[in-house]
């Protein structure tokens, strides 16, 4: 049961996941110097933001700028959403080395988030593959509500095999598997990772978006690990949340995860301590509590 892998890689993605439904909008500086914290406390994996219409994400007006100001660090990846071709041409301008693309696997989120079916999504989808593979980026394919829907309830496993096939025929390097809800339980969260495993091939890698709503997001992160998963999304204090989906909340906490795996001797990198201080920070900038816990326990330990 606790034959976990020795060394996981997590995906920070506060700066993209959690900006996207606050009210404050950080500065490019303010970005740039949360990036800089979080490579200082060990994190090598960083979603800086989208390249959405600001019309739609305000908080992401800024992306471009930003990723024209990033100064790179080697061993380092910075990664960016794309949601459409536009959003895609923008992205490849900034010279971003990695991307993810996603869809939902329900219709209802798929109609809220972008107002488009199901059906054309994955007709949509599969340009924005190919031509991001084809540039040469590493690309990511996300299925959204993954583990079942706000408004909808159950996903068919079947429907989130094909999307993952698809992806697996294009050439997707990854597939991340969503949580979008906060539905998924440890079980749920072994099954769908055993049966979308089988659906595709071993070059592909598999990760997990987990967000925290029934706050079993540590607990399905442990049953991620069990199932052989070594790629999971977190987010620096907890922040986040998707402005589609009714009381979300945000992915399980950057320095929760770290700390949770470093006490299973599960390699990170990563200094919790560090992130926890950085998440304070955050709760300054933002004029907000956020609902990480070990950013506000002592640091003894």
């Amino acid at each position: 049961m606790f034959d976990l892998p020795k060394s996981v890689i997590l995906e920070d993605e506060a700066l993209r996941d959690g900006l996207q439904i606050e009210k404050t909008q950080l500065s490019v500086a303010e970005i740039l110097q949360f990036v800089k914290g979080l490579e200082a406390a060990g994190m090598r994996r960083i979603q800086v933001g989208s390249f959405v219409h600001p019309k739609w994400v305000p908080q992401m007006a800024n992306t471009d700028a930003v990723f024209q100001e990033l100064e790179r660090t080697p061993g380092v990846v910075y990664t960016a959403l794309v949601l459409n071709l536009k959003g895609l041409e923008r992205a490849l301008k900034c010279n971003v080395s990695h991307l993810s693309v996603s869809i939902s696997a329900s219709e209802t989120h798929s109609q809220k988030n972008t107002h488009r079916s199901l059906a054309d999504s994955m007709v949509h989808i599969r340009e924005m593959i190919s031509n991001s593979v084809a540039a040469g980026v590493t690309t990511r394919g996300g299925i959204q509500s993954a583990f079942g829907c706000a408004y909808e309830g159950a996903i068919s496993t079947d429907v989130v095999c094909d999307i993952a096939r698809l992806y697996d025929s294009l050439g997707a390097h990854e597939i991340n598997l969503a949580d979008s809800a906060g539905l998924a339980n440890p079980k749920s969260i072994i099954e769908l990772v055993t049966k979308v495993r089988a659906a595709v091939s071993p070059r592909v890698t598999l990760s997990l978006h987990l967000h925290d709503t029934r706050g079993l997001g540590i607990a399905n992160m442990v049953a991620g690990l069990q199932a052989g998963v070594t790629l999971f999304d977190s987010s620096l204090g907890g922040l986040g949340g998707c402005p589609f989906i009714p009381k979300a909340a945000g992915n399980i906490a950057s320095e929760d995860a770290v700390y949770a795996l470093q006490e299973m001797g599960v390699e990170t990198g990563i200094d919790w301590r560090k992130l926890a201080d950085l998440a304070i920070t955050l709760e300054e900038k933002l004029g907000h509590s956020l609902p990480g816990r070990l950013a506000h326990l002592p640091r003894a330990a």
